[in-house]
């Protein structure tokens, strides 16, 4: 099979590997879709904005890029049981793999794992290939209305979103600004719009602001032209939003995501990586500011969040703007790269 490597300094590589055989606990997926996140470009860019040494190896060689899995199960390993997994059955993945005994991966929190965790598509082999075998614990399934390609997005990106919402107790009665209308802002913006929200949706590029607004944002800012804070504060009546969310990473957009909160509101950081600088008691604690960071989902909040977008009808196939196979993953990855486009996904 042939499976997309990166190679770190904006290189990538499609090499060939070995097709998997499960062991047992195991399944093998026929990948059909495979989403493209921010986080990926860690490893494609070089520092600082990427990893050193940004190729992923095993022992057995370089690992598969691609954390947003969904396909088809086509070999099972033993010890699976029929209710565990089928051949033919339609599948997302949780894309973590722990020990399976611990408190956090008992309540489907692979990722925090007391013993380590393996993260596929830079600790293990990912989904930007023919095929991924993968911990049947890791399964979750794909509802029948929705396609691959929205189930590859619930994989990380959406389902991202949807756990910071829920880590806000969003209400329908509330006002949020989301800070970042990348791939996992954008998922946001459909989200909370679905449960009913006002959404004040930022980003310095003009097309994913117009994405934004077609999703149902209802105020766009573009924080390199305006005061996001005091622009924020003048739509709320002079207090500021319930609840902002910041999806960029960038510092200053996490500063004033803390900022644009009115008191006794929610911020929440969702963006990997970075850093941010507060000034404690104006920020936080004379405004009663709660801060809370949110790291994906768990398996339980991936299939709940799958239920809630097949349920609502919520467009999430519009967040993908390009699609691409195995041998476009060059250009993929460079026009990914602009983070001025929505979301880019292989399919196979």
């Amino acid at each position: 099979m042939r499976g997309v490597v990166f190679k770190g300094d904006r290189q990538v590589e499609v090499m060939d590997f070995p097709d998997p055989t499960p062991g047992p606990r195991e399944v093998v997926l026929a990948i059909k879709a495979s989403g493209m996140c921010g986080t990926d470009l860690k490893y494609y860019r070089p520092p600082p904005g990427g990893y050193a040494g940004a190729t992923a190896k095993r022992a057995d060689g370089p690992i598969i890029a691609g954390h947003e899995p969904c396909g088809v199960v086509v070999a099972v390993g033993s010890g699976v049981t029929e209710r565990e997994a089928r051949i033919g059955d339609r599948v997302m993945d949780h894309h973590y793999e722990g020990c399976g005994g611990c408190k956090h991966c008992r309540a489907g929190w692979a990722q925090m794992c007391l013993d380590g965790t393996i993260v596929y598509g830079s600790g293990g082999h990912g989904a930007h290939a023919d095929y991924m075998k993968v911990a049947v614990s890791t399964l979750v399934p794909l509802p029948e209305e929705l396609s691959f390609e929205v189930g590859a997005a619930i994989s990380c990106g959406t389902g991202t979103a949807y756990g910071a919402l829920q880590r806000l107790d969003l209400r329908g009665d509330q006002t949020i600004a989301i800070f970042g209308q990348g791939p996992v802002g954008l998922s946001a913006t459909q989200l909370a719009v679905a449960m009913g929200a006002r959404v004040i949706a930022l980003d310095i590029s003009a097309e994913r602001l117009a994405m934004a607004k077609a999703f149902g944002a209802d105020v766009t800012i573009d924080p390199g032209k305006d005061d996001a804070v005091a622009a924020i504060r003048e739509l709320t009546h002079g207090e500021g939003a319930h609840k902002t969310l910041d999806c960029s990473s960038s510092a200053e957009a996490r500063a004033a995501a803390v900022r644009a909160t009115r008191s006794w509101g929610t911020a929440c950081y969702v963006g990997e990586g970075g850093q941010v600088t507060l000034d404690v008691s104006p920020d936080l604690l004379r405004r009663q500011i709660t801060l809370i960071g949110s790291w994906t989902f768990s398996n339980v909040g991936q299939a709940e969040c799958a239920r809630f977008v097949a349920d609502r009808k919520i467009p999430v196939e519009k967040l993908f703007t390009d699609r691409w196979n195995l041998d476009q993953a060059d250009e993929a990855y460079r026009r990914f790269d602009t983070q001025t486009t929505g979301k880019g996904v292989f399919l196979f």
